[in-house]
């Protein structure tokens, strides 16, 4: 457990309850049929993720169009830095991908996690 800035708490909250379509479609069907947990916009330090699997080490993001601008993908960086200071791996996925290549994107999680597509719960 990492430690997180308390007051992130009620926007994790709001954010869980109101996750992109693309959050939605990634989390209801595969992130939570896999074998390992996986959280829901954890807060880590300063940050909230977009998903994470701690026995894994890896946050899941997954990134709008604003993530293009300059300055969000300079925030991103700073944000991926503190992850790999903790030892954790990011892996960014756009919503192009999750709409358009969304078994290439499961596929590449399970890849990434180790996990055999047998393994995957009902």
């Amino acid at each position: 457990m990492y430690q997180y800035n308390k007051m992130l708490k009620p926007n994790a909250r709001k954010l869980r309850s109101e996750m992109t379509p693309e959050e939605s479609h990634l989390w209801y069907d595969f992130l939570k049929k896999l074998p390992i947990p996986v959280y829901r916009q954890r807060m880590i330090g300063n940050y909230i993720t977009d998903f994470y699997a701690a026995s894994a080490k890896l946050v899941i993001e997954i990134d709008g169009a604003q993530h293009q601008m300059t300055e969000n993908r300079e925030s991103d960086a700073k944000r991926d830095a503190f992850f790999r200071s903790l030892g954790i791996s990011v892996k960014r996925y756009s919503n192009r991908d999750v709409n358009r290549n969304f078994r290439a994107v499961c596929e590449d999680l399970l890849k990434t996690l180790g996990i055999a597509a047998s393994e995957m719960k009902k």
